[in-house]
């Protein structure tokens, strides 16, 4: 995830502007009806016993977006296992996570067999429970020997990071994997822009160099795991700014991918100017807008109409896991994201899967204190870091085996008045409401 300071102070300014005016089996091409329920997490942000990175080395820092101390994160690297099976008794069919490349290859050409064992057993169990791995190659983070050489400034870079990724692929082919290349791309550059990793200026060069390793290992994954789905996750943030942002790395690489990975969590309309605190980090006081998601889904169906759709990420924070003031629930966010996910399904939208952001609470680039998690857990406070079931963890059972909400149902978040997700066109062309529903089979 998450929409770091930087980013949320312009959508912030721009838009005011828009207001004034399977199985271990090779995959095959996924079939409508065959959604995919998943959950996911991130390396960096669940794994604990951190190597040398680029994050790492900004935690030390204590750069401006470190809010809390790293420690060990919820130390998936030691209790995967556990995820995995909470994850299984979901009834999830996908389990998101990523393969870190400062964890495999500390140093440069020098590759840790214990840790790739370590991802070989995560693969193994994802498996064994009946579920697809989707393995992300880069979720923001890498060696801190790349940043001794610029990071994404030096071509070297994009070199180094087709040869970790060729290196995962081989690994992991014939496995039914769902490929993310690289994690929402505009967040990642404003990220390093944030963090000191990268000039603002430099920025465009950063662009040019994630478009060519996405492109790269597009063709590299259908030469060596002939079937695979492959596709990069896209940031929407609202207010009618995506065409923009999507200049800068979807637009360039429409060809490339099997499907549209997009990620939703904060809207925007005439009644609902909430987003604005995330410009200052407090992401728990965004009120949702889950019609948003309808509206995202729309845009990139008609942006991409050959293309199917997944919904990569979605989920709500709560403030250090206390119940919201407004009484709004996780449940109730799953259930009214659902629904208009949903609605966009018998409106003849192509939606293929949804993964919930995330499997356990994590380290939200630089604080704990936005808990997303299904399964909250104390980092902080709690040595033993005990995942602890949210209301979510039924609701999201019962939902996924009765394929979706019930006829009938009406979410508890109304739409909103004059949606600026997707900017006017958003507002002037609403989704009738209540509209029908298609089952997610």
């Amino acid at each position: 995830m998450r929409r770091r300071r930087v980013v949320l102070g312009s959508v912030v300014s721009l838009l005011a502007g828009v207001l004034a005016g399977l199985s271990p089996a090779a995959a095959e091409p996924v079939a409508a009806e065959e959604f995919l329920w998943g959950v996911a997490t991130s390396g960096y942000q669940s794994e604990g016993s951190p190597p040398d990175s680029n994050w790492h080395r900004y935690e030390q820092a204590g750069t401006s977006s470190i809010k809390d101390p790293y420690r060990d994160a919820v130390d998936f690297r030691h209790r995967y296992a556990e995820d995995i099976s909470n994850a299984k008794a979901l009834g999830v069919r996908v389990f998101r996570f990523g393969v870190e490349w400062a964890r495999v290859e500390p140093r440069e050409g020098v590759v840790d067999q214990t840790e790739l064992a370590y991802y070989d057993d995560v693969v193994d169990r994802v498996l064994r429970a009946g579920m697809r791995p989707m393995i992300t190659l880069d979720h923001w983070v890498y060696p801190g020997w790349v940043v001794d050489q610029g990071g994404w400034d030096s071509d070297e870079t994009v070199e180094d990071w087709l040869t970790h990724a060729r290196r995962v692929i081989e690994r992991y082919r014939d496995k039914g994997v769902i490929w993310i290349t690289v994690n929402e791309p505009t967040i990642y550059v404003q990220n390093e822009i944030g963090n000191g990793g990268l000039e603002a200026w430099q920025a465009p060069w950063m662009y040019s160099r994630l478009v060519t390793v996405h492109r790269r290992a597009y063709d590299l994954i259908h030469q060596l795991d002939p079937g695979a789905l492959v596709s990069s996750n896209a940031a929407y943030l609202p207010g009618g700014i995506q065409a923009g942002l999507d200049v800068t790395f979807v637009d360039h690489v429409k060809d490339k991918l099997d499907f549209v990975g997009v990620d939703y969590y904060y809207g925007a309309s005439l009644d609902n100017l909430s987003a604005v605190h995330g410009a200052g980090g407090e992401f728990w006081k965004i009120e949702p807008q889950p019609d948003g998601i309808y509206y995202v889904l729309r845009y990139y169906a008609r942006k991409f109409p050959d293309l199917p759709l997944y919904v990569v990420e979605n989920g709500m924070p709560t403030d250090n896991g206390q119940p919201r003031p407004d009484g709004y629930t996780r449940s109730d966010h799953l259930r009214d994201h659902v629904y208009w996910i949903q609605r966009a399904k018998a409106d003849g939208i192509d939606v293929i899967g949804y993964n919930y952001w995330s499997i356990t609470d994590n380290y939200e680039w630089g604080s704990y204190r936005p808990r997303f998690g299904l399964y909250t857990v104390d980092a902080l406070t709690d040595p033993s870091l005990t995942r602890r079931p949210t209301d979510a963890v039924a609701t999201y059972r019962s939902l996924i085996a009765a394929h979706g909400v019930p006829a009938g149902y009406l979410p508890v978040q109304p739409p909103a008045v004059c949606s600026l997700v997707d900017g006017l066109n958003s507002c002037l062309s609403p989704a009738p409401y209540p509209g029908p529903l298609t089952p997610l089979r």
